[in-house]
């Protein structure tokens, strides 16, 4: 996120809310995120101004009170006028279904703007449990309001690279070696699935 506000790649007006268990400051977080904002010479007072932009909020994953208290953070910021709410997701996947319920019952912003949300990997265990958080978030919000992100979701693709060059008219003609000078696929876990 420092990274896009200091490109001057999010809106003008965004504004970050951490939400999670522990009880901490934002200055705990400045100082623990430090060493990871890669800050170059110059970029310091742009930085500071990043860190004005963000706000914590902790509370349990399943209190509907600590919810409506993030809402009513977040409200204090929109003062009554359109905005758009971004919900990411990089929770324990164990509480991605009560999470998404209580976000959808009191966290949903209320004047003109959209609500979007996004689940980090993983997107279930296998094709059942992936299915099944679908199928839950299918019942709370809109397909066009809903992001997944996994990569292991691409596997299956991967594996079939011939069937996905074959079964598709668009690729067959421009996959061959004329067009093509090499495929590189990268496996960047230095260990395997683990139980997904």
């Amino acid at each position: 996120l420092w990274w896009l506000y200091r490109d001057n790649l999010l809106p003008s007006m965004t504004v970050f809310y951490g939400y999670a268990r522990t009880k901490c400051t934002v200055s705990e977080l400045r100082e623990k995120c430090h060493q990871y904002m890669k800050v170059k010479p110059g970029e310091e007072e742009k930085y500071d101004e990043f860190w004005k932009l963000n706000h914590y909020v902790a509370g349990a994953y399943n209190s509907r009170r600590d919810f409506e208290l993030l809402n009513q953070e977040l409200m204090k910021v929109e003062k009554n006028v359109g905005a758009n709410r971004l919900f990411y997701l990089a929770l324990p996947p164990s509480v991605f279904e009560e999470v998404t319920v209580v976000i959808r019952e009191t966290c949903m912003g209320e004047h003109r703007g959209w609500n979007r949300i996004i689940i980090e990997k993983p997107f279930g265990r296998d094709a059942d449990s992936s299915a099944r958080l679908s199928n839950h978030l299918s019942n709370l919000f809109k397909e066009d309001q809903i992001y997944r992100i996994d990569h292991y979701l691409g596997k299956e693709m991967v594996q079939n690279l011939m069937t996905l060059r074959f079964g598709n008219r668009i690729f067959s003609p421009t996959w061959n070696r004329e067009c093509i000078a090499s495929v590189l696929i990268s496996f960047k876990e230095p260990f395997g699935t683990q139980g997904r």
